[in-house]
C-alpha cells in the first residue's frame, strides 16, 4: 500500500524535473541548430527522401482529422507552405564552406532562433489550452484557431521548412560535386 501512495509522487517529480530541464532542452535544440557541420551526402540524400515520404502522409493525416476541426487541411497546407518559404529563405542565408574533405555549412542563427521560439511557443499554447480546459475558461479567437486545426499548421511549417532546406541542400550538393554522389561508370577507362 505505501507502494501506491509513492506512485503519484514519483510522476509529480517527474513531471517537475521536465519542466526544469525544459528550457536546457530548447536551448540546446538552439544551439544545435546554429552550429557548423560537414554536409554528408548520404545522410542528407535519406532525409531529404524520408521527408518527401512524410508530406503526403502528413497531408492524408490532415485531410482525416478535417473531419472533425473543419480547417485542418486548410491550415495543414498553409502551415507547410509557410515552411517551405521558411526554408528556401533559410538556405538562401546559410554559410557554405569548402575544405579538402567536402562541404561544410552553417545555418543563419536567426532564423534557427525564429524555428526554436515557433516549438517553445507551441509547448507554452498547449499548456495554456491544458489549463484553459481544466479552469473551463472563456473561449478566445486563439483557442478557437487552435482547436479547429491550428496544431495542423504548426507542424505544417516544421515540415514544411525541413523539406525545402533538406532538398535545397541535397541540390547544392549534387551541383558542387555531382561525381561523389552518382555511381562510377564501369563502361569509362
Amino acid at each position: 500500500m505505501p507502494l501506491l501512495l509513492l506512485l503519484p509522487l514519483v510522476v509529480l517529480v517527474l513531471v517537475a524535473l521536465w519542466l526544469l530541464l525544459l528550457p536546457i532542452s530548447l536551448w540546446a535544440r538552439y544551439a544545435a541548430g546554429r552550429a557548423r557541420r560537414r554536409a554528408q551526402h548520404w545522410v542528407i540524400r535519406g532525409n531529404a527522401w524520408l521527408l518527401a515520404f512524410s508530406v503526403p502522409v502528413f497531408l492524408l493525416s490532415a485531410w482525416v482529422i478535417s473531419r472533425w476541426m473543419d480547417a485542418a487541411l486548410r491550415d495543414a497546407l498553409l502551415g507547410l507552405l509557410l515552411g517551405i518559404l521558411a526554408g528556401i529563405t533559410s538556405l538562401w542565408l546559410t554559410r557554405f564552406e569548402r575544405d579538402a574533405k567536402g562541404l561544410i555549412y552553417t545555418p543563419n542563427r536567426w532564423l534557427v532562433l525564429a524555428m526554436t521560439t515557433l516549438v517553445a511557443l507551441r509547448i507554452a499554447a498547449g499548456f495554456w489550452m491544458a489549463w484553459r480546459q481544466a479552469t473551463g475558461g472563456a473561449v478566445d479567437a486563439l483557442a478557437d484557431w487552435i482547436e479547429a486545426g491550428g496544431w495542423t499548421g504548426v507542424a505544417g511549417i516544421f515540415l514544411g521548412y525541413a523539406l525545402a532546406y533538406t532538398w535545397g541542400l541535397r541540390a547544392r550538393l549534387l551541383r558542387e560535386s555531382p561525381d561523389s554522389t552518382l555511381p562510377a561508370n564501369p563502361r569509362k577507362r
